[in-house]
């Protein structure tokens, strides 16, 4: 949250006391009366008592239960490179951990968190859960707890006004609370606001073009009058005045803007909601400032340089958007626009924006996940394109069960044969291999080979065997991921590369040579690899071409320029947020600490390491090139360390927030 926490003293503890008693405790509310707000303030203060932390699940983006427990995964960061149930891997990453899930809006998927919090309770015994919702959950042992507005005083002070107070200095510095008046007039709003908080807020953002006693005044003659009560139940009156008039005060192009913008599922850039929402009387040239001026009247948050909108407030425009008869159009140029995004970060992938299209489709994963689905109804060509695109994206960043779940859907579509489709095979197939499911991956690969045949365009032929390949690789066979990957190489590299599956290919050469213990070719590979995405700016390739770097180092006895490489890795995988990446890296750094008898350093690395492997679902386990000298770099690190000290800092690192523990590893500088 962007703005202060006020008042709620008692609230605060009753809800601590509560979380301590009970397994499942669940905060309900009317929208707006600030059921969030409490649940983060008590999630900051109570984080300390728990030894694996608290972690924030915001449902507020769903739309239906498809994505519910993909969301709870990447919210817990549990990334799962396993074929199984995600529901199966939640209940096993929580199992004997000590810790908090707060599931924050959880209205929106009433069954599903029903359901799920039943399984997770059950599987693990030392999970505690918050829930925010507007209704109870209905899960066995579920404590409630009403939260109420801000507290009014009969003095005309409370929680309430100091809200009221705090907003004001910040909304309209200028005017003066401290008449007598004026202290009547805050009162007043206060009062016929029931303390909602939300509603309170949108009527100080009113204070820079009207007055006290013009707002009270305003309020008091709009209760009731404002909003459909079909919509907006009786006991919401104060909330519904207060939204219907700060929309009533809004210029119709802020109303309009306000409108358009409820189509987003997620926080928005500038340029998404000028690609969308721009029409008619609203030009792109003018939503900068409305987006200003939105955030003025407490209408949109800004985070960032993203602007979001709260659910409450988001629902009023949905339902003005369906008054203008805007919704179907605005739900096709959303589509059509986050389809072009993905074709824009294809196109530029190979080049210097590609960290930068990578951190640009992870925040904008809602409204991709929406785009995909609309298409997937209106327009099966596109909704295969568009999913086939974020092959390069949502199995890098570990969205790895929605990755498979929409490839399937899309491919089961009738469409045309064509690169299109090829394009899909491949990105299902690596999503396939990095979840273990390597017989079900070689299928699809060898139907992709079939399909890239048939299309006949280069670009097809190098996905196919980047696929082919990967799933060889990954499951032992190393001649045959070379025998695929080479050919395709020889008969459609360019110069220029053509793009990102030669590259990929170039990867998966050159991981093939040294497995197959032509160490001098691969390295000399990597070197180019290396070179080549220098040139271009890129990082994932060069980070494997640094994998590469080091792990021929350690075979051949470098151990200072092994940790040199490693560390270059990890710096090029965290830039672009790939947690297997990074787990690889540091398993290399482990093995590069030790053989230099930094034990101590070995130790850290190794914790670390072993807390991204356990994100991935593959808890102490590390790569398979690695696993026959993993238990000898532990003896050298012990031995140099003495195992007391190497067991605390394994420890250390282990039990450490992850971010944290990986921040430390790359301040480090390498040995001299």
């Amino acid at each position: 949250m962007t703005t202060s926490f006020v008042g709620r003293d008692s609230e605060l503890d009753e809800v601590k006391v509560a979380s301590a008693r009970h397994r499942l405790v669940t905060l309900t509310g009317g929208g707006g009366v600030g059921k969030s707000r409490l649940a983060l303030r008590v999630a900051e203060q109570i984080r300390g008592r728990y030894t694996d932390g608290v972690w924030w699940v915001d449902l507020s983006n769903l739309y239906d239960d498809r994505l519910f427990t993909a969301t709870v995964c990447d919210a817990v960061d549990l990334l799962d490179h396993n074929p199984r149930a995600p529901v199966e891997a939640l209940c096993e990453w929580l199992t004997g951990r000590e810790v908090v899930l707060v599931f924050d809006c959880c209205e929106r998927v009433l069954a599903s968190c029903r359901s799920l919090l039943s399984e997770l309770l059950a599987a693990a015994p030392h999970l505690k859960v918050i829930a925010t919702s507007r209704e109870p959950l209905g899960v066995k042992g579920e404590h409630r707890i009403e939260v109420a507005p801000l507290s009014m005083d009969e003095g005309g002070s409370g929680d309430a006004v100091r809200l009221f107070r705090e907003r004001c200095a910040t909304a309209a510095p200028a005017v003066s609370l401290d008449s007598p008046g004026s202290a009547d007039a805050v009162a007043a709003i206060c009062r016929r606001l029931e303390g909602i908080p939300l509603a309170v807020e949108l009527a100080c953002a009113r204070l820079r073009e009207s007055s006290l006693t013009e707002i009270a005044e305003r309020l008091g003659s709009r209760l009731d009058t404002l909003v459909d009560e079909t919509m907006w139940p009786q006991r919401h009156r104060a909330l519904r005045t207060a939204i219907g008039w700060s929309h009533e005060l809004c210029s119709p192009v802020e109303r309009l803007l306000w409108a358009r913008l409820s189509v987003f599922r997620g926080p928005v850039e500038v340029s998404d909601a000028q690609s969308v929402c721009a029409g008619g009387p609203l030009t792109a040239h003018d939503i900068p400032p409305l987006l200003e001026r939105l955030v003025d009247q407490s209408v949109l948050q800004q985070v960032g340089t993203r602007y979001r909108m709260l659910d409450t407030v988001c629902e009023y425009g949905a339902m003005w958007l369906a008054e203008l008869g805007e919704e179907q159009a605005l739900t096709r140029l959303h589509a059509a626009h986050f389809a072009t995004v993905l074709a824009e970060s294809e196109a530029d992938w190979l080049s210097d924006r590609q960290v930068a299209w990578y951190a640009r489709i992870s925040a904008s994963h809602s409204d991709v996940r929406a785009a995909l689905d609309h298409l997937i109804e209106a327009d099966p060509v596109a909704a295969l394109e568009m999913a086939g695109r974020t092959g390069l994206f949502w199995p890098c960043c570990g969205h790895l069960h929605e990755s498979r779940d929409y490839l399937e859907r899309v491919l089961a579509l009738d469409t045309p044969k064509g690169p299109s489709r090829t394009r899909a095979l491949w990105a299902l197939g690596i999503t396939l291999t990095l979840q273990g499911d390597h017989h079900i991956a070689l299928r699809i690969g060898e139907e992709c080979a079939d399909a890239a045949r048939q299309d006949g365009t280069p670009q097809s032929q190098l996905f196919a065997a980047h696929t082919l390949g990967l799933t060889h690789l990954m499951a032992g066979r190393p001649q045959a991921a070379y025998d695929v990957s080479h050919q395709a190489l020889t008969n459609h590299s360019t110069s220029p590369p053509s793009g990102a599956p030669q590259l990929c290919c170039m990867v998966i050469r050159t991981f093939a040579q040294s497995a197959l213990g032509r160490l001098a070719e691969a390295y000399e590979a990597a070197i180019d690899l290396r070179d080549l995405s220098l040139r271009y700016g890129e990082q994932w390739a060069r980070s494997y071409a640094f994998h590469q770097l080091a792990f021929i180092d350690l075979l051949q006895g470098r151990a200072h320029d092994a940790e040199r490489h490693a560390l270059a890795m990890l710096t090029s995988k965290h830039i672009v947020n790939d947690n297997l990446g990074i787990a690889l890296a540091l398993d290399l750094l482990t093995g590069a600490n030790a053989v230099q008898g930094n034990g101590i350093g070995a130790a850290h690395t190794s914790g670390t390491g072993n807390t991204f492997w356990r994100m991935l679902g593959h808890p102490n386990r590390g790569t398979p090139e690695l696993s026959e000298v993993r238990d000898q770099w532990e003896l050298q690190a012990r031995k140099a360390a003495g195992d007391d000290a190497y067991n605390k800092a394994f420890r250390n690192a282990l039990n450490d927030d992850a971010e944290h523990s990986l921040a430390l590893v790359l301040q480090s500088p390498p040995l001299p």
